[in-house]
């Protein structure tokens, strides 16, 4: 998850519902959150928080026009030209992966925490990484640091499937709730260690790492298939690079591609370098 700023450089409805059914009345009122469906009853929660932090002046939950106007602003006046990645950045509502306390500057030009020391990434970066992947509708992601989920549901928005991993349990659990609440049937959340992939849904057409590791993990590295992309982020918080690295049948070809601040990527990547060393 990104932390500060670069150092240079089919729409889904999660209200819909099956048809209602008429139903005899009770016969005693019931409170009204034990007759809604689960996924709708999340989402009207996390609308609830939503707005709890305008001190009662209550903005449009959806908030569609500071998504247009993050990406023009942000996001296209910046480079980024995928038609694709630029309309899912105006359709996942950011503010809602965000604690409540924070959902006020959610379309900032800045990161945000989400606790547990971690970040969301500010959105230039979000999309600059996503463009960077070169995903196509039919392809395959593996995300390594979910935190908030709004990366994953971006991801969610461009390819076929999304399997991402979060290291810390409480992160892990919300965007799962979240996403869940907000249709995403095609992403995945597993909690645990990232540094060994998910040997089981592999081989990837992408992978991305939104933590930063010494070295990129030998198993992810392994689990990309022949033509496939990994982006992430490299090395020191004083000395990070972003990364792309395309796999070929005879090797990884990598790039430079900016200079940025992450987080460190936690768990056994910190315990011992890696194979590759990284550009």
């Amino acid at each position: 998850m990104y932390t500060g700023k670069l150092l240079r450089g089919h729409e889904r409805d999660p209200l819909a519902q099956p048809p209602l059914r008429w139903r005899r009345p009770s016969p005693r009122p019931l409170p009204l959150v034990s007759t809604l469906h689960p996924r709708l009853a999340l989402l009207a929660a996390l609308m609830a928080n939503s707005l709890a932090c305008y001190d009662g002046k209550a903005a449009p939950p959806d908030r569609a026009a500071d998504r247009a106007t993050m990406v023009v602003q942000q996001v296209e006046a910046r480079g980024v030209t995928d038609r694709r990645v630029l309309a899912a950045m105006r359709k996942v509502p950011r503010h809602l992966f965000v604690p409540p306390a924070v959902q006020d500057r959610a379309y900032g030009d800045h990161p945000l925490p989400i606790g547990e020391d971690q970040t969301i990434s500010q959105p230039y970066v979000v999309a600059y990484m996503t463009e960077a992947l070169r995903l196509k509708p039919h392809h395959r992601a593996l995300e390594i640091g979910t935190g908030s989920g709004y990366q994953a549901a971006v991801l969610g928005e461009l390819v076929k499937e999304v399997y991402t991993i979060e290291i810390v349990p409480s992160l892990g659990r919300r965007a799962a709730a979240v996403l869940k609440a907000l249709g995403y049937r095609n992403v995945q959340v597993r909690i645990g260690d990232g540094y060994q992939g998910w040997a089981r849904a592999a081989p990837f057409d992408a992978v991305m790492l939104t933590a930063a590791p010494p070295s990129i993990p030998a198993p992810l590295l392994a689990q990309l298939r022949v033509g496939g992309v990994l982006v992430a982020p490299l090395g020191p918080a004083d000395s990070q690079v972003l990364v792309r690295m395309t796999r070929h049948p005879t090797g990884f070809r990598t790039e430079r591609l900016l200079d940025v601040r992450f987080v460190p990527m936690t768990g056994r990547a910190r315990e011992r370098p890696t194979q590759h060393p990284g550009p």
